[in-house]
């Protein structure tokens, strides 16, 4: 699958430093930074390093990394979805963020069922891990629907909070 992935009404791919200003808007909404927390990303300067050294560089390493959702017809950036390689779990990882007018629109199911069949048909991943704050009910219900089961509860190398682990396995043929 070659990029952009569309959808009915996304288009999913690659970040680039072009899209620092949206970053900015992005990692500093509320549910960001209760859901996933301050990663003092507050200037243009801040945001191209942060592309830089994190998803452009995964990319580059390791063939994913989080994506940019936007909306297909428009291009407007919504939100990211992606792939991630933490030190901290064995696994790759699906992760996910939409800005607050299009969180609850159906736009996070639609990127991750589309980000998690590139990662089992193009990727050939034979396993797929998400994590989320136990106070995130709606992550934790669109990870259910996405087909992931609970795992555990775990703590990452970077961070004390307890966090939960989901899983899906997939067989490859």
């Amino acid at each position: 699958m070659e990029f952009p992935i569309c959808t009915e009404r996304l288009s999913i791919q690659p970040l680039s430093l072009s899209d620092a200003d949206f970053i900015i808007d992005l990692m500093n909404t509320p549910t960001w930074l209760k859901a996933i927390g301050d990663r003092q990303i507050h200037t243009v300067n801040d945001a191209r390093e942060y592309l830089r050294n994190g998803p452009i560089a995964m990319q580059r390493r390791n063939g994913f990394s989080l994506y940019r959702v936007s909306l297909l017809i428009e291009e407007t950036p919504i939100g990211i979805c992606g792939l991630i390689k933490r030190d901290s779990l064995p696994e790759v990882d699906l992760g996910f963020a939409f800005l607050p007018d299009y969180e609850g629109l159906g736009y996070a199911f639609e990127s991750a069922q589309a980000v998690m069949e590139y990662a089992e048909k193009q990727l050939a991943l034979s396993r797929l891990m998400a994590i989320t704050i136990p106070s995130n009910n709606r992550c934790i219900k669109l990870l259910e629907r996405l087909g992931m089961q609970f795992e555990k509860e775990i703590t990452l190398a970077d961070s004390p909070e307890l966090v939960l682990l989901y899983g899906k396995n997939w067989t490859i043929n």
